[in-house]
């Protein structure tokens, strides 16, 4: 493992989030996939923790089961003034943070206000904290604690434009180019120099069976240079290094 690649926990308070989605949404349902997507681009996921009484919520379970979660059930108490998946999360949390020192950052899905003091606490103890939840959900002391905040509104949002795969792009390079396009993507919305070594990382974060030689080619340098050549990507050389430098999307893919 990269030793400069962040190590993620992710920590979901599902019956949290299911409050944000039972607000007339136009039928829009919560998509792990969705989130999952966006914390690769972060680093490599480790840990993956989900609290509820999935009793209450077994059409979900299928799906975050296929997504390697951890389904921590927590029934629900009829006389109980407080809600025990968040007292669970928060121990096992702190139990991580002391007992799994490689682990250096910790995604808290979830809006509620009552995770703030988890939030300091995990910093105090040197790891970076990231929240996500929805925006009708999240209360304002959480959002200014984390170090980083998503909107689960704005995950498919992109900074820049990406270019269409045309069909003249052979059948069998579009999915690699698709793949290194959504990598670039991911990239841009935290990095200004795209080195190609970080866009090959991400590229495997996203799907850890990718390999370029499965496309026919030698190296990452020649797929970089063959997008370059469809009018995928426009590259440059560091000066220093000699590697490639993603400098952005070309106008269209030809």
């Amino acid at each position: 493992m990269d030793e400069n690649e962040r190590r993620l926990a992710v920590f979901l308070d599902f019956e949290n989030l299911a409050l944000g989605f039972d607000r007339p949404r136009g039928g829009a349902k919560f998509d792990i996939d969705k989130v999952l997507k966006r914390l690769v681009e972060k680093g490599k996921i480790l840990v993956k923790k989900a609290y509820a009484d999935w009793t209450r919520f077994s059409d979900d379970k299928k799906k975050l089961h296929e997504a390697a979660f951890e389904l921590i059930d927590i029934p629900k108490r009829a006389r109980t003034g407080k809600n025990s998946a968040d007292i669970r999360l928060c121990v096992d949390a702190m139990d991580l943070c002391y007992g799994k020192e490689h682990i250096d950052t910790f995604v808290v899905v979830s809006g509620d206000s009552d995770f703030s003091p988890l939030v300091s606490k995990l910093k105090e103890n040197g790891k970076s904290v990231i929240g996500l939840a929805t925006e009708g959900a999240a209360s304002s002391m959480l959002v200014e604690n984390c170090d980083e905040f998503i909107f689960y509104e704005e995950l498919e949002q992109v900074a820049s434009r990406p270019p269409r795969l045309t069909q003249q792009i052979p059948k069998e390079k579009r999915p690699v180019f698709q793949l290194l396009i959504e990598s670039i993507i991911a990239l841009m919305r935290d990095k200004d120099i795209l080195y190609s070594s970080m866009v090959k990382e991400t590229m495997k974060r996203k799907r850890p069976a990718f390999n370029e030689g499965r496309y026919g080619y030698r190296a990452f340098g020649e797929l970089l240079e063959d997008a370059q050549k469809y009018g995928v990507v426009i590259l440059a050389e560091d000066a220093r290094s000699g590697a490639y430098v993603v400098k952005g999307f070309a106008s269209a893919a030809k």
